[in-house]
C-alpha cells in the first residue's frame, strides 16, 4: 500500500511543486498552488506520524527522480553532490585519481585506467575491485562511493581492492585530473590527418583546432573526424566545431520549444579555419546529441561525407537550471533541428506503450529533407551516414558482452594470464575465442537478453503463484534452448566479437593512446575514410 501511495499521490504533486518553481508553462495557477498545498501537508503528516523513523531528504531525493523518470531520461534533478559532478562533465577537469569506475553490489569496480594519473601510478589496472575506501569500508556505504576518492591535490587516500582473488593494498595521491576532448590525433598518411572527438565540454573547440592546425602544418591536406562513442555535450562547442570548416553566419541548428524564449537559432559567428579540406566524418550508434548536431549540420551543409552507422537519434536540448540549496535541475527545453530542417530524435517518450516504454519512431514514418545541393536526407531515427557500413553496426550478442561485462571480464583474466606482453599487438586466434567461450560458461555469466529475461520473470511469478512444479520442465527446455541459440549467435558473430575483444586487451596494456595507434592501421572505418579521400571523383560524387 506504501508504493501505491508514493506512486499515485507523492510523484504526481510533488511534479506541480516543481514545475512552478521551475518556471511552469501552466496558466492555471490556482490548481498548482493547491497541488503544493496537498504535497506540503502530505509530506509533513507521512514525516511525522510513519511508523519508523524517515529521512525527509532521502525521501523527497526519491520522490523528485522518480517523478522525472516519467519524462525522458534526459530531465534529471541534482542534489548538492550530483551538482558538482555535472560541472566535471562539463568542464572535463577534476581533482581524483584518473580512472573510470562503475559501482557494482559492494564494490567499485575499476573500468578503464588513464595514463600518467593516479590511478595509473598507484598500479591500479583495470578490473579491479575496491572495496574499501580510507576507514569506509563500501559494504556499508550505500552513497556515491567515488566521492571519496576526489578532494583536494596530493591528498592521500589508502584502498583496499580485490584483484584475482587477493586482496591488495595500496595509497592514491590526489591530483589534477583533465579529462581531454579529443584524447588522439595523428597523420595516418603523408595527406590524411585524423582527429578523435570523445566529448563536447568546454575545451572542445580549442582542442579540436590546435589538432586540425597542427595536422595542416604537418601537410595535412584531408581530415577524419572520429565521432564515435561521443555521447554529445555542450551545444555551442557543436556549433563551434562546425565553424571551423564553414564560414561565419551559417546556420547549424535551431531549437524549437513551446516556451519562445527556447526558440533560437545557432549560427556561426568565428571565422573558419578551413573551408575546403575534404572531410569525412565517422558516426556510430553510441554518437548522440552535439555529435549529431556536427554530423548533422555538416552533412546538410554538403560539408562532410558521413560514414559508419546510423547514429543515436537524440534530438532533444537540455538546459541546467539552478534551484535553492545547491541544488540544480536539468530540464529538456527544446528540440533541435538540422539546416535543412530535421529533427533526428528516434525515441518518442510522448507516446510509451503498454510497458511504459518510448515508442521508436517507425522508419516507414521517416521525412525527406534536401541537403543545400539538393541531396536527400531524413529524420526520425539519428543521422543516416553517406557511405554505411555493415561491419560498424553492433549485433545484439555483442551489446549484451558488453553490457554483462563478458568481455570486459574474460579480458581482465587474459591480462594476468599473459602478464608480458607490452606494446606487442596480440593475436587473438581462433583458440583464444574458444578459451573466452569457456570462460563465459565457467563464470556462468548469464547473457540477459529480453527474451531470457521475460523467460526468468516468468518463473519468479510462476513460484509466487505457486505453479512452477507445472511449467518448470517446458521452462528449462526453453531456457536451454535459447542458450543454445545464444551459443549459435556466439559463433556466427565472432568476427565482430573477437574485433571487441582484441581491442579491449589492447586498451589494457597500451591504454586508449595505444588502441588508437592500432586504429589507425586496423580499423575497417577509418579505412574506408581513408579511401574515400584519397579518391577526389568518389568524394565529390558523393556529396553531390
Amino acid at each position: 500500500m506504501l508504493t501505491y501511495f508514493k506512486k499515485r499521490y507523492i510523484i504526481p504533486v510533488v511534479a506541480s511543486g516543481f514545475l512552478f518553481f521551475a518556471a511552469s508553462f501552466k496558466d492555471d495557477f490556482f490548481e498548482i498552488a493547491k497541488q503544493i498545498e496537498i504535497f506540503t501537508t502530505l509530506f509533513k503528516t507521512v514525516n511525522q506520524n510513519y511508523v519508523d523513523e524517515v529521512n525527509p531528504a532521502e525521501l523527497m531525493d526519491k520522490a523528485i527522480k522518480s517523478m522525472l523518470a516519467d519524462l525522458d531520461p534526459y530531465t534529471n534533478y541534482f542534489n548538492e553532490q550530483d551538482v558538482v559532478k555535472f560541472k566535471i562533465n562539463n568542464t572535463g577537469e577534476y581533482t581524483g585519481v584518473g580512472a573510470i569506475m562503475t559501482r557494482k553490489e559492494d564494490k567499485l569496480i575499476v573500468k578503464e585506467i588513464y595514463k600518467g594519473f593516479p590511478a595509473d601510478k598507484a598500479n591500479l589496472k583495470a578490473g579491479d575491485a575496491i572495496i574499501q575506501i580510507g576507514d569506509v569500508v563500501l559494504a556499508d556505504f550505500k552513497d556515491d562511493a567515488t566521492q571519496l576518492l576526489k578532494g583536494a591535490k596530493n591528498t592521500k587516500v589508502d584502498v583496499k581492492y580485490i584483484r584475482q582473488g587477493k586482496t591488495l593494498t595500496a595509497q592514491i595521491v590526489l591530483d589534477e585530473v583533465e579529462i581531454k576532448a579529443v584524447p588522439f590525433f595523428s597523420k595516418i598518411d603523408d595527406k590524411t590527418g585524423y582527429i578523435a572527438l570523445t566529448a563536447f565540454n568546454r575545451k572542445t573547440t580549442q582542442e579540436t583546432k590546435e589538432a586540425l592546425e597542427k595536422l595542416k602544418e604537418d601537410g595535412a591536406e584531408k581530415i577524419i573526424l572520429d565521432l564515435r562513442g561521443n555521447p554529445g555535450g555542450l551545444l555551442n562547442e557543436a556549433v563551434n566545431v562546425c565553424n571551423l570548416f564553414v564560414p561565419k553566419g551559417e546556420i547549424i541548428v535551431t531549437t524549437k520549444s513551446k516556451n519562445a524564449k527556447y526558440n533560437n537559432i545557432y549560427k556561426t559567428t568565428n571565422e573558419p579555419v578551413d573551408l575546403e579540406i575534404p572531410l569525412v566524418i565517422i558516426v556510430n550508434g553510441k554518437s548522440a546529441s552535439a555529435s549529431e548536431i556536427v554530423s548533422g549540420a555538416l552533412q546538410d551543409l554538403d560539408r562532410a561525407v558521413i560514414l559508419g552507422s546510423r547514429s543515436f537519434g537524440k534530438g532533444l536540448v537540455q538546459r541546467p537550471i539552478d534551484m535553492t540549496y545547491g541544488t540544480q535541475v536539468k530540464v529538456t527545453i527544446s528540440r533541435y533541428y538540422t539546416p535543412a530542417g530535421r529533427c533526428i530524435q528516434a525515441l518518442d517518450y510522448w507516446h510509451k506503450d503498454k510497458d511504459g516504454k518510448a515508442v521508436r519512431t517507425d522508419a516507414s514514418k521517416y521525412n525527406a529533407f534536401k541537403t543545400k545541393k539538393g541531396r536527400t536526407v531524413y529524420d526520425g531515427g539519428g543521422i543516416q551516414p553517406d557511405v554505411e557500413l555493415a561491419d560498424s553496426k553492433t549485433s545484439t550478442i555483442a551489446e549484451v558482452l558488453q553490457k554483462n561485462d563478458g568481455i570486459f571480464n574474460y579480458v581482465t583474466y587474459y591480462y594476468f594470464k599473459n602478464p608480458n606482453l607490452g606494446d606487442k599487438i596480440p593475436t587473438f586466434t581462433d583458440g583464444d575465442y574458444t578459451d573466452f567461450k569457456a570462460f563465459l560458461k565457467r563464470e556462468k555469466i548469464s547473457f540477459d537478453t529480453e527474451t531470457e529475461l521475460a523467460l526468468k520473470a516468468t518463473l519468479e511469478k510462476a513460484k509466487k503463484e505457486k505453479i512452477d512444479d507445472t511449467i518448470q520442465t517446458q521452462y528449462d527446455q526453453l531456457m536451454a534452448a535459447l542458450q543454445k541459440s545464444e551459443e549459435a549467435l556466439l559463433d556466427k558473430n565472432q568476427k565482430e566479437i573477437k574485433k571487441l575483444i582484441l581491442e579491449e586487451i589492447i586498451k589494457r596494456y597500451q591504454y586508449k593512446e595505444g588502441l588508437y595507434q592500432y586504429y589507425l592501421k586496423n580499423n575497417v572505418e577509418i579505412a574506408k575514410a581513408t579511401s574515400i579521400l584519397s579518391n577526389p571523383v568518389e568524394y565529390t560524387k558523393i556529396l553531390q
